[in-house]
């Protein structure tokens, strides 16, 4: 398997970084709304995949977990430890970056009529502010960290290419 170019990785983690910062801006707006912790893995499902930019900064900084520790058992990501908690947290994908947060995107129908879309982690739903009412900056808006890391991809390979997070372990690094 090749290795990541330098340019490749560090633009990885600048956008990691960049989504971190401004997830972490809503994570203090939303801190009353999130019951999000350490070992909380609700959201932790399995079956989820990465651009394979991700999934080689996950290969380079975890080969001796990716070697000799068994993934997490099937239903739940591979990468939760016996207590819920990620083994992989500070390189995990972006996808993880954002999870329990209220998020947003938009659909086009066919006559290219947008929708706007929310969701959130049902333990983080509340009664008294639907997901509907927060301003739409109070969301994480879903589109622009996804066409960035497509984008990345892209000009790594040359391709779309996903990993699935389970297929990491037994992989050759």
């Amino acid at each position: 398997m090749s290795r990541q170019p330098p340019d490749a990785l560090h633009a990885l983690l600048a956008l990691h970084a960049e989504v971190d910062r401004k997830t972490g801006k809503l994570e203090l707006l939303h801190a009353e709304r999130l019951v999000c912790r350490r070992g909380c893995s609700d959201c932790c499902v399995d079956d989820i995949s990465v651009f394979e930019v991700e999934a080689q900064r996950i290969r380079a900084n975890h080969t001796q977990l990716l070697a000799t520790q068994p993934p997490h058992a099937p239903r739940a990501c591979a990468f939760l430890d016996a207590a819920g908690a990620c083994r992989i947290y500070d390189d995990r994908p972006y996808v993880c970056r954002t999870q329990g947060l209220p998020l947003r995107w938009f659909d086009e129908d066919e006559r290219g009529a947008r929708t706007e879309w929310r969701d959130i982690c049902p333990l983080n739903e509340r009664d008294d502010e639907p997901l509907e009412s927060p301003h739409p900056d109070a969301c994480w808006t879903i589109g622009g960290a996804e066409s960035s890391l497509a984008h990345l991809q892209q000009t790594l390979d040359g391709s779309r290419r996903r990993t699935r997070l389970r297929d990491l372990f037994g992989s050759e690094s």
